[in-house]
Parts: structure tokens; sequence; C-alpha cells
């Protein structure tokens, strides 16, 4: 990997007039952003369509996209929408939060408008939208299908369906794929010009010479079609019910360990179809990033498994991953693949031994650095093939960081990266410039420390249940002066793009 450095912004964290970040104009304004700052990636979080909690890392699908992020400024281009359809809807009302719940009552309604539209002008028998369906059909008719379902049976999961439908009875899916049609062919729309909008959108940044860097969860949600459509990949009981499900062991943080609840893969079936729906998944998430972080990569090296209905994750055991095997049989089926591998979290033999024979490169997150003389994140510790941040989308902002970390450990900051600044917004420069410093090939900061924000901006706490994945940029905020500043980092420490 060339030395470079890219920025970590959420496509929900965007501006626009559209209650949440979009493939709207401001996408392509932070493409220009991107390239005036002499940037060469731009990391999104997951696209996916999101769930209870509206986590990215918790989806419908592994393989769709998000309907909020389906431009209506780019359907109105189209002449599928009118801005007096759109005007005066409640998408919200902060301009700095996302409000699901409205996106939710409002955003579908002026999709379903653009659908009646499409339908209208025969848009489902264009060439483009039939091969579309077609290209896509391995995941599209279960994921068109089960969110048809989903919503005649008002949001129930499906493992409250009745039996015939929740154990995929070839009559009762039939007859729903009958009775539904309509409202499969509104799931099918949405994600027809989710592609179109995101390829465009990936063109238009490709054609600047940056690399977009996405994000795929390492685990399913229980109620998503994945585990529905295919739940011989998952270690579920006759009853499709988990015998296990994921969690993390007791540790320092929690004396019970954490209770994730996602079902577990079974590896075993997987390897004899050749590890099959992972790399269906994987050529998927090559068709959408340039470069795929993988979460999670412990996981394929070990991983813990609850019995399924604990209350908490004592009782949970460690258990081999496919290892090397998986990666190996990528490799076989598809070549070489630009990854990066989440590796944070409790180290072992096993995961450090994994990410070492798979060649990724891992994390070095520069907020875990300073609890400790001996941490492997200190910059002097890096190594070149490793991604270097100040935080991720998981820690808070930096300003908020050096405000909430010890005397003793912010007076170690301050003598490592050589900070005479008593002001935090200059501190948090100097932090992001130890970052460029680094000899990682790539340095990746999220734009909440350019902006020097505080706690209020944190975009996820985990084990927090309220109040994540809502922050957003104000419009106009990222100016051509901060550009310059970020450029003349890029260009001091040769990051920039060739």
């Amino acid at each position: 990997m060339q030395r470079g450095c890219g920025i970590l912004y959420p496509v929900s964290s965007l501006p626009s007039r559209f209650g949440i970040g979009c493939f709207s104009k401001e996408a392509y304004e932070f493409a220009d952003f991107l390239e005036a700052a002499g940037q060469g990636y731009w990391q999104i979080l997951p696209i996916g369509p999101t769930g209870f909690g509206d986590s990215p890392y918790q989806p419908f699908s592994a393989f769709a996209g998000n309907p909020y992020f389906i431009s209506p400024e780019k359907l109105i281009e189209e002449g599928l929408l009118t801005w007096d359809e759109v005007n005066g809807r409640d998408f919200g009302q902060d301009p700095e939060r996302v409000d699901y719940g409205a996106l939710y009552r409002n955003r579908y309604e002026v999709l379903q408008i653009a659908y009646e539209r499409f339908k209208e002008r025969g848009g489902q028998t264009t060439s483009a939208y039939q091969e579309f369906c077609e290209k896509e059909s391995f995941w599209l008719e279960d994921y068109a299908l089960y969110m048809a379902i989903k919503q005649q049976q008002d949001g129930k999961s499906w493992q409250d369906w009745d039996e015939p439908l929740k154990k995929r009875s070839k009559a009762a899916l039939e007859k729903a794929r009958e009775e539904l049609a309509d409202r499969i062919g509104f799931v099918c729309f949405q994600q027809f010009k989710f592609e179109q909008q995101w390829e465009s959108l990936k063109a238009y940044i490709n054609g600047k010479k940056i690399k977009v860097i996405g994000d795929l969860p390492f685990y399913m949600a229980l109620d998503s079609a994945d585990v529905w459509s295919h739940p011989e990949a998952f270690q579920m009981d006759k009853n499709l019910m988990p015998t296990a499900v994921a969690g993390c062991p007791p540790d320092a943080f929690s004396a019970t360990g954490q209770l994730w609840g996602n079902p577990l893969y079974d590896w075993t079936k997987l390897k004899k179809s050749g590890y099959a729906w992972w790399m269906q998944r994987i050529r998927r998430n090559q068709e959408f990033y340039d470069v795929i972080r993988i979460d999670h990569f412990h996981g394929f090296a070990e991983y813990y498994a609850v019995p399924y209905g604990e209350e908490s994750a004592l009782k949970g055991t460690m258990k081999k991953g496919p290892g090397m095997d998986l990666f190996n049989a990528l490799k076989e089926q598809m070549g070489e693949i630009p990854m990066i591998a989440e590796d944070l979290g409790t180290v072992t033999e096993e995961n450090t031994k994994l990410l070492k024979d798979s060649g990724l490169p891992g994390m070095k997150v520069l907020q875990f650095a300073f609890t400790s003389w001996n941490s492997v994140y200190v910059t002097h510790r890096h190594e070149k093939n490793c991604v270097v941040y100040t935080g991720t989308h998981d820690n808070t902002t930096s300003r908020a960081w050096i405000e909430e970390i010890n005397d003793g450990e912010r007076s170690y900051v301050r003598r490592y990266i050589n900070s005479i600044y008593t002001d935090y917004g200059q501190f948090v420069w100097d932090f992001i410039r130890e970052a460029y410093r680094s000899v990682a090939d790539l340095c990746i900061i999220p734009i909440q420390d350019y902006l020097v924000k505080g706690k209020e901006a944190r975009m996820n706490c985990p084990g927090v249940a309220d109040g994540n994945w809502q922050w957003r940029v104000l419009p106009d905020f990222l100016s051509p002066e901060l550009a310059e500043s970020i450029r003349q980092l890029a260009d001091v420490y040769q990051r920039m793009p060739s």
C-alpha cells in the first residue's frame, strides 16, 4: 500500500436538507473537499439498511443498501418527484442530529411516490432495471420478500412469523410473492435507485483519484434476511433458533462479559460449501468499495460462544474460527483483495498469528496508546503495514478524550507528541500531526477531529442503547481554509496521492 491519508466520515453524517446524509450534492462536494485537502481515501461506515437501534452494524441485509441514502434531489432531477412533494415533510428538525423516527415515518412515503411514477413510466420494463434485478437476484429476491413480509407483519421478527413463512415452505413463499408483488417491487426499486446513485457518486470520487474504504460488519442481526434465507450458514437448531450467540468474555471492563446476541456462523458447513455465502458477501462489497475494512477480524481466529437464552456472557466458551482456511479460499476464488483488518480488542496468540499470516494491515488507534508505558499503539512501535487512526467511530472525539483522561495520562501525551499548547484545539491538531508522522502506510482521521468537536459529536458509545449514529456536520462547515490546513499535513508528511 502506498503511503497515504484519508478522512473517516459516515454517509449519514453528511449535511443535507433530507434529515440524514445521502447521495446528494453535499456528498459530491465532500469529494471535492477531499481532493482539495490532498486526501486519497474516504472511509465510511456500513451502508446497509439499518434495523433495531439504527446501528449500521446490525443491518437487515449483508447485501442491500440503505434506502435513507437515496437522494430525493436526484429523484427530482429524474422527474420521479417534485420539490412540492418533498418540501415541508418532517425528516427531522435538528440539522446536527439524525431523527430516525421522522425518517421512518416520512422518507418511505416520498420513495413510494417516486416508485409509483417509476411504474407509470414503464421503469420496471427497462433493460437497466431488469439487468440489475437479474444480476443481484441471488440476494435481492430473498431480501425483497423478507422486507415485504416484515412490513405486512408490522415489523415482527421473522422468528415470530407463522411456521410456513418462518421455515420457508415453498407454497407459503409462492403465495407471499403473489400477494405482496407490489411491495416486493417497491423494495427492488429502492435497491435499484440506491445502486444507481452510489455508482454515480463512487465514479465521481474515483475520478478524483480517491478510493472508498467501506466497512463490512462481521456478525449479522438475528432478524435479518440473511439468517432467514440462509439458516444453514448459522448455528441454528431444527426450530430455527440459535444454539449459541456471540459475545465477549468477562474482562476488566465488565465482570459478566458482553452478550451481543448475534447468531454464530456454522463454519463447518460453510467450509463444505467453499464458504459460498462469505464469498458472495465479499464480492458484493467489492462492488461497493475499493478497500474493505473487516470489522471484528479476531472472529475469524476465534470467537466467544454463549449458549442461547443465557442472560449474561458468563457461561460462554472460546471456539476456533476458520482462520487462514477462509482467506486462502478467498484468494483462490477472487485473487488479492485490498482489505484492512479491524484487529482491536483483546490480543491473543491466535489472532496475532492470523493477522500476520493473512498479511492484512491492522489498526493502530492513538487514543489507546497512552494508558500504559508499553502500549503497542504508540507511534514508535508502529510498522508500515498498518493503518493509524486518532480514534474510530466507537471512540469519543479526540478533544473529548484529551479533556477526560487523567492528569498523568495527559502529561504523558503532551510530552510524547511534544505539544506545548494549553489550548485543547491546538492540542488536537498536534495529536492529528502525530498520526500523520507515523510510519503506517495509511493515516485516517475522523472528520470530528479536524473540526475539533467535543463529546457531542461522538458517533457511537458501545454498550449504550440510545443516542448513537446520529451526529451530523452542519451545512457549509468544511471551509477551503480547513482543506488547505489538511493538505499541508498531507504534503509535509508525504501522504499526498500521486
